[in-house]
């Protein structure tokens, strides 16, 4: 009996253990390396589209993810002083019928932590930053920063926008800062002190915009995330402070109810929305990227992480019964997949027009990567 195919993945993001726990569906062992020392709660939401769900589902993450999670009636689109609808899309039941899954506001913690639930904690090795790697006879050698090194028959990189795996493979290219920045932060619904907000708005102002939505089923949590222009400020990093004194004076004017959940807002952290051009190719030999190493996305559409499961499970069904001399053709042809999406969703996003009008959401959310025809 061939041993089973072993495969190491670089990065404990959405992507990466979305990746293994795909992959251990279809008998591959794997092994996640994460740089980090351990997994924190950092305060952000995040939206499950429909097409994420899907894939969440088949991971068997569905009833955890409602339980944990904000069923929103809508992403409403409203002007930013007059409050006037631009736009409602509407979700709920009838998107949950129409998609076949709902869709879901959650606080980016408890996605993760579901995520990294559908793993066993012995397939995950923290403290584990790349350093180098190299094809060779046995497989590809993966060398760490902690002097350890592994043998694994591939690799795939989940390391994110500054993926070290991408930058071995294809060279060290440009981070575009687009100019603006992301002021976000979870905090307590009681500190509106009984203000009702909406279930989730999107606030369109002439050169910025602000989110605001419920992340907990009880309403008892709150996320806002924004993007005003700030073109100095470079730094990426999800736990840097911003100060929410600036935060306020850049939505001053807007609607009354923005003003409400900035005044009650305690502190936010702030990060540099950066932006890259996907690559011509993604795959070299038994060396593969996916998410955000690949086809980086702007946060506009709220689908960086589902492109990313997305790709999880495209990946696995590529790889579904392969032997080791067949992984650099399966990689070939999950790239030939998942391109074209990939491209549409990243022009769409980078454009920041979502929803902002009357808009065709059905070939997003329609998306289901169990069932999407694999490239030749």
């Amino acid at each position: 009996m061939a041993r089973p195919l072993s495969i190491a993945i670089v990065g404990a993001g959405m992507g990466g253990l979305a990746t293994a726990a795909a992959l251990r569906r279809v008998g591959i062992d794997v092994t996640v390396y994460e740089q980090a020392t351990q997994f924190a709660r950092i305060g952000a939401g995040i939206q499950i589209g429909c097409n994420a769900m899907k894939v969440l589902r088949t991971l068997g993450l569905e009833a955890r993810l409602r339980a944990q999670s904000f069923y929103p009636r809508s992403w409403n689109n409203r002007d930013w002083r007059t409050g006037e609808v631009r736009f409602d899309m509407i979700f709920g039941e009838s998107a949950e019928q129409k998609f076949g899954a709902p869709y879901l506001l959650a606080h980016r913690g408890d996605l993760h932590a579901a995520l990294a639930g559908a793993v066993p904690d012995a397939c995950i090795k923290l403290s584990h930053r790349l350093i180098g790697l190299e094809e060779s006879g046995e497989g590809v050698r993966l060398v760490f920063a902690n002097g350890a090194t592994a043998v694994a028959h591939a690799v795939i990189g989940a390391d994110g926008v500054h993926s070290v795996v991408r930058d071995i493979l294809f060279g060290v290219s440009a981070v575009n800062f687009t100019g603006r920045i992301a002021y976000r932060t979870t905090y307590p619904a009681a500190l509106l002190g009984g203000e009702r907000i909406d279930d989730c708005t999107k606030w369109w102002g002439e050169d910025r915009h602000i989110v605001i939505y419920y992340v907990k089923p009880d309403r008892s949590e709150i996320y806002l995330v924004t993007s005003p222009p700030e073109p100095d400020f470079r730094i990426e990093s999800w736990s840097a402070k911003g100060d929410v004194r600036e935060l306020r004076k850049a939505f001053a004017d807007f609607h009354r109810q923005v003003e409400q959940v900035l005044a009650a807002c305690p502190d936010v952290h702030k990060w540099a929305i950066v932006d890259r051009n996907s690559l011509k190719r993604w795959t070299d030999r038994n060396i593969t990227l996916l998410g955000d190493a690949c086809h980086p996305m702007t946060p506009y559409m709220a689908q960086g992480a589902a492109m990313a499961i997305e790709d999880a499970a495209v990946l696995s069904r590529c790889l579904d019964g392969v032997e080791r001399e067949g992984v650099a053709n399966a990689f070939r042809r999950f790239e030939a997949t998942r391109k074209a999406r990939t491209a549409r969703i990243q022009a769409t996003s980078r454009a920041n027009t979502w929803l902002s009008g009357k808009t065709d959401a059905d070939w997003v959310y329609g998306y289901d990567a169990w069932t999407v025809p694999l490239a030749a």
